[in-house]
């Protein structure tokens, strides 16, 4: 049998992949078959591009040469043989995927020696999986469509769902579809609000609280949009009182980025509400999110795990942006899918009458009260 050689790629080719992540005119299924590489190492190239950013502008200049101190050197020396193995412990506390995306192709170290430091075997290593399937793209439009209506199913209920309208799928392919997707069954699991290293977990403002006025309390989330070759993620800031869309943003990929610009323009556009409520997931517990809102000095607060009605104002507008927009429609591109998203909320916002608003539009709601409160 022939061994398969390694496959290396050039400084230019990453770049050129990497900025066609950056752009975002194509989802990581398509830039995986354009390229042949996998979505995750498309991912890392992106992350690296983004936060090698600075060096084209030139290093910060540096003072002139000194002489070598062997005393310093021989500290260096012992310091960074104890930083060495420090990492390697924690390198050794991820998860397989984890210390995968560690590994660097073109670094002097052997793929060999790194996948034994981390720990990996050598077929993980150069393992590619393939680009997702068209079979696997209508399954999870399928699951999308079955969280909405039976939010609590997880993945055996889902698999027997599936099973009644023929369509056979193992139960671990399915959750491991959901995982891609970003959703997981909603009930009340005790005890398990577990944040990742660094992350904090903030309480839930909302329990109990009257929002009887624009800004007094916002919402956000991200959710699962299903295309014709692939798929991308909405993230969308809405105010709770009146279920106004205030900013939104779509990605290829699901990351804190692309939450904390939706953000920040809901903030530039309409100064600040008093308290922020989203999820636990990893993109809102993240520093470089809560970071935003507590320089705006803005009260954060956050669902109890799995406790979907927590944030049940956001819920409903998924329901309705995808009943309304995104089902009716097979996106061929994510450009599109962008334009029609956005055309689709502000319709959402200034055309769309709520029984719930006593028959107004969320501008109307949003603006009108906030006329009246600033006349007063």
């Amino acid at each position: 049998m022939t061994k398969k050689s390694r496959r290396t790629h050039s400084p230019a080719f990453k770049a050129k992949v990497a900025l066609a992540a950056v752009k975002g005119d194509k989802t990581l299924a398509e830039l995986a078959q354009l390229f042949d590489v996998h979505p995750n190492q498309i991912t890392i190239w992106k992350n690296q591009l983004l936060e090698g950013a600075a060096g084209v502008f030139g290093h910060d200049k540096t003072s002139a040469e000194t002489p070598v101190d062997l005393k310093a050197l021989h500290a260096k020396i012992g310091e960074l043989a104890l930083e060495n193995g420090f990492f390697v412990r924690r390198a050794h506390q991820g998860g397989p995927a984890e210390r995968k995306a560690m590994i660097d192709r073109d670094h002097d170290l052997s793929i060999v020696r790194q996948a034994k430091v981390l720990k990996l075997a050598r077929s993980t290593v150069y393992y590619e999986p393939r680009p997702v399937s068209a079979e696997d793209l209508a399954l999870m439009r399928r699951l999308d469509e079955l969280h909405l209506d039976y939010p609590f199913a997880g993945a055996r209920m889902l698999r027997s769902l599936l099973r009644r309208e023929g369509v056979y799928a193992g139960r671990r392919h399915i959750a491991t579809l959901m995982k891609r997707m970003g959703i997981e069954a909603v009930y009340r699991r005790p005890n398990t609000s577990k944040p990742a290293p660094g992350h904090k977990i903030y309480p839930y403002l909302l329990r109990g609280l009257k929002i009887e006025r624009p800004d007094h309390a916002w919402a956000m989330d991200i959710t699962y949009i299903p295309m014709r070759r692939g798929f991308v993620y909405l993230a969308a800031v809405v105010d709770v009182f009146s279920r106004r869309v205030l900013a939104h943003r779509v990605s290829i990929t699901m990351e804190a980025a692309f939450c904390v610009e939706a953000v920040q323009e809901a903030l530039a556009k309409h100064g600040r509400p008093e308290i922020f409520n989203t999820d636990q997931g990893s993109q809102f517990t993240s520093l470089e999110f809560t970071d935003v809102l507590l320089d705006a000095k803005i009260a954060i607060s956050m669902d109890g795990k799995g406790a979907w009605r927590d944030n049940v104002f956001v819920e409903r507008l998924w329901r309705t942006v995808k009943y309304e927009e995104v089902y009716l429609r097979a996106y061929d591109s994510v450009s599109e899918a962008r334009a029609s998203i956005a055309k689709y909320l502000a319709f959402y916002n200034q055309g769309r009458p709520h029984s719930s608003l006593d028959g107004r539009t969320p501008d109307e709601a949003y603006f009108g009260t906030q006329a009246m409160v600033m006349a007063a």
